[in-house]
């Protein structure tokens, strides 16, 4: 055969490979898009922040009386229905408190005139509908301070899975109108990137409480789960 037969037919089968692989390696025509789902349900976990200060002489008296009054508190919420699992310390804070008085040279004078401890209680209440019953009750055995409220629910997992349902279907959705937009047809799905993201707090607050106020009306609402996935779709003309 002739020698330069020969090195085409060569050169044509070392071309072929390479060729596929270029092909193989050339990423498809793609649609990419992001779809967002929500989903809502009632939540069924109300999270509370109380705190009792107390005012006295002493950091002793101070935290004597502070300790009879959350000792109160806490029974109460058992009594409630609250368990011992829901209810846990968040802090104890004990500080002096000074009057200060400026003097004619524009230097001050402090005088230690009492002693403040608080504490605060994180109370985790199952029963929704109690809430403004405990807060009531917390209210009028002591607690004097805080009052953030959070609506949560303990497990989201099946509001979440409707949402991203919802989200891919918004995906699929958009990806026609633009496919159609270009006038090219929409492919299989290749890629799905899920971007989850909870709801931001509830909360409620109120700095201080009167207990001759009476009843507190709490409105639970309902907690928003919204989802965001990113779905990549292949391009056909």
């Amino acid at each position: 055969m002739n020698r330069k037969y020969i090195a085409l037919a060569l050169a044509s089968a070392l071309a072929l490979p390479a060729a596929a692989a270029r092909a193989e390696t050339t990423p498809p025509p793609r649609i990419i898009v992001t779809g967002e789902g929500e989903a809502t349900v009632a939540p069924d976990l109300a999270l509370l922040s109380l705190s009792v200060m107390r005012e006295a002489k002493t950091a002793r008296e101070a935290l004597d009386a502070n300790n009879d009054a959350m000792a109160a508190v806490i029974a109460a919420m058992k009594s409630a229905g609250v368990e011992d699992r829901d209810l846990q310390t968040a802090g104890i804070q004990i500080s002096p408190r000074y009057n200060y008085t400026n003097k004619p040279d524009g230097t001050q004078t402090a005088e230690l005139v009492a002693y403040q401890v608080t504490n605060t209680l994180s109370v985790r209440i199952r029963d929704v509908a109690k809430t403004g019953e405990i807060l009531d009750k917390s209210v009028s055995l002591g607690v004097n301070q805080g009052g953030g409220i959070t609506f949560a629910n303990d497990n989201p997992s099946k509001v979440i899975a409707e949402a991203r349902k919802r989200a891919v279907a918004d995906a699929i959705d958009k990806a026609k109108v633009l496919a159609a937009a270009a006038g090219v047809s929409l492919g299989r799905v290749l890629e799905i990137a899920d971007q989850s993201y909870a709801p931001p707090p509830m909360p409620m607050q109120a700095k201080s409480f009167d207990s001759a106020a009476g009843a507190a009306p709490v409105a639970a609402g309902e907690n928003s789960y919204k989802v965001q996935v990113n779905v990549t779709f292949e391009m056909k003309n």
